[in-house]
């Protein structure tokens, strides 16, 4: 087992220093494509949007939170500076507005959040333009979903994604680094099941020679439950994890650990923007077997899908991020708080969108340095992955 990793770079605060968006966004009057199909300069729409509602975890995993930067007097964000379950549902129904399918509440640790049931209730209270359903989600590290499953099931969220980096003990706890022991995740996963909460899905975040070994025990555990285990290359987010290439485990190195065992076939995507790709667990006529479930490979580093990215992430300060790996946000807060309209939000967050080129991974991936955010990359924990 590795030890500690001691690259740890200094935190790097851009928290307060959001980019104000231009008095010349918020005239309130129509924006060119407005109203469900606004689009990027790539031509990339609006569907997905994640919303951190706490910078804080009770974890400290050395590639998100390491224990040397937030300690236990690192300033986290006051309460004050956070938007209210209010603020946040007002800003989420215009984002909706202009093409929200997908909301999905991140953190830190979401269910650190106090009474984060009644902000569920009210995201999932929102329709889209054309009276549908959205699609309510969140991402936990599991700590807290064996008490909470049954309430946020009944406050109206519909699926659950859960953390977890191995099933042995010993490789989980180094990694979570507060000595948190599996049996409670998988406990939290089994009540997220038994409420309702589904399909699961299960993220494993691969770190070469730390947790590589957990490849086949977790994809045999998982297989036939009825969870979607997905495998995350070791990403460059932020600047406190001591992020090196030669820690990433390729995922097409994951793929074929497996496949020396298992039987698996590729499969299509389930939806446009979907960042893993899906394989299924073959029957002997080599078909898929849907009873036996699917694995998904998340190529973060080695395989750039910034091509049809359709996601944008609110911070819980009301930062709006166009990319995980941004380097400063819009802040939006400031137009909430100023009595802005609806209609105002909305031709800011257009506008905004509009003018959105981001393409990190194609950029690193192509060796270009054209147009890559530098070392002042905001923070995983602070905007959610």
């Amino acid at each position: 087992m590795a030890s500690r990793n001691p690259r740890v770079f200094p935190l790097i605060d851009e928290r307060s220093s959001g980019i104000p968006v231009p008095a010349s966004a918020v005239t309130g009057m129509p924006h060119p494509g407005m109203l469900g199909s606004i689009r990027d300069t790539l031509g990339r729409p609006l569907r997905d949007l994640r919303i951190s509602v706490t910078d804080r975890c009770n974890f400290r995993c050395s590639y998100c939170m390491p224990k040397e930067v937030f300690h236990k007097d690192y300033p986290y964000l006051p309460h004050s500076a956070l938007l209210s379950f209010e603020e946040i549902t007002t800003l989420a129904k215009q984002f909706v507005a202009l093409g929200v399918q997908k909301i999905r509440l991140t953190g830190g640790e979401p269910l650190l959040r106090k009474n984060i049931e009644t902000l569920i209730e009210q995201l999932s209270a929102i329709t889209t333009p054309e009276g549908h359903a959205l699609d309510l989600t969140l991402t936990t590290n599991g700590s807290l979903l064996a008490k909470k499953a049954r309430s946020l099931k009944d406050a109206g969220l519909q699926r659950v994604t859960v953390s977890l980096d191995g099933l042995d003990d010993r490789i989980f706890k180094a990694m979570n680094d507060v000595d948190f022991p599996v049996a409670d995740v998988l406990n939290g996963i089994e009540a997220a099941h038994s409420a309702g909460l589904g399909p699961i899905k299960v993220n494993m975040v691969v770190k070469r020679g730390t947790n590589e070994q957990e490849i086949l025990p977790m994809a045999r555990h998982f297989r036939g439950s009825g969870v979607a285990l997905r495998y995350i290359e070791y990403m460059d987010v932020g600047a406190t994890n001591g992020w090196r290439m030669d820690e990433v485990l390729p995922s097409h190195d994951v793929l074929q650990r497996l496949r020396d065992h298992l039987p698996l076939i590729p499969l299509p995507s389930s939806q446009p923007g979907e960042t893993a790709q899906r394989w299924g667990y073959a029957d002997t006529n080599g078909m898929h077997d849907r009873s036996a479930g699917e694995i998904g490979l998340i190529s973060s580093v080695t395989q750039a899908f910034c091509g049809d990215c359709n996601r944008a992430r609110l911070s819980t300060e009301g930062q709006l991020y166009l990319c995980l790996f941004a380097g400063r946000g819009h802040d939006l807060r400031s137009l909430v708080r100023s009595g802005a309209s609806p209609e105002q939000l909305q031709e800011a967050i257009a506008s905004i969108w509009g003018a959105r080129s981001d393409r990190y991974s194609a950029l690193r991936g192509s060796g270009s340095n054209d147009n890559i955010a530098g070392p002042k990359r905001v923070e995983m924990s602070y905007i959610g992955g």
